[in-house]
């Protein structure tokens, strides 16, 4: 009989403590979140999350990112030649993931973690932020080659014009996160970055 292979009992550990925090941040929120749970959750030791991690943000944070573990290569939105249609694609996509309990409860609680780890947000920026935001620009400098966007529009705004109203109605339950208002944002957004 062959002998235990420790990096795959390790993997394996890792995934439980992913799985285990993810679940556990949506059914009892991030404040009632402990390291203490996600370990017994887990079925792991808290020395081996500590080892591992250096903060329950952490550990939300890596819980995040294996949601898109697996995916074959890079971040990319579709392209079908048509900057209104995409856009409106991939905002509903945006509003339907915050809908999602199993989405919604973690990402609430890396921002809250966010905001008052300096460390934790810079590893958030590199990581995930800005790849993500690195495949959104690509879009929209295809529409501008494609002359649907003016050749002067500023990427980064564009962005934060797109996003940043989601993403405040979502962080300050102001109101419904709906699919017309994803399609009313884009349609407003593209006025403005129209040639």
């Amino acid at each position: 009989m062959p002998a235990p292979d420790p990096a795959r009992r390790s993997e394996r550990s890792r995934l439980a403590v992913l799985r285990a925090t993810r679940e556990l941040v949506t059914e009892v929120g991030y404040a009632g979140l402990s390291i203490e749970a996600i370990a017994a959750r887990a079925g792991v030791g808290k020395q081996t999350i500590y080892r591992w991690w250096r903060s329950k943000g952490a550990v939300v944070f890596d819980a995040i990112l294996a949601l898109s573990e697996g995916s074959e290569g890079a971040v990319t939105l579709p392209d079908t030649g048509d900057i209104e249609a995409d856009l409106k694609v991939v905002l509903r996509a945006t509003v339907a993931e915050f809908a999602d309990p199993a989405f919604e409860a973690p990402i609430r609680a890396l921002n809250l973690e966010i905001a008052s780890d300096p460390e934790l947000a810079a590893e958030y920026r590199k990581r995930l932020a800005a790849p993500v935001d690195e495949a959104k620009k690509a879009r929209l400098r295809s529409a501008q080659q494609a002359g649907q966007i003016r050749a002067d529009a500023d990427l980064d705004l564009a962005l934060e014009l797109l996003y940043a109203p989601l993403y405040q109605r979502w962080l300050l339950r102001s109101a419904p996160l709906t699919p017309e208002y994803a399609d009313a944002l884009v349609e407003h957004v593209l006025r403005a970055l129209r040639p």
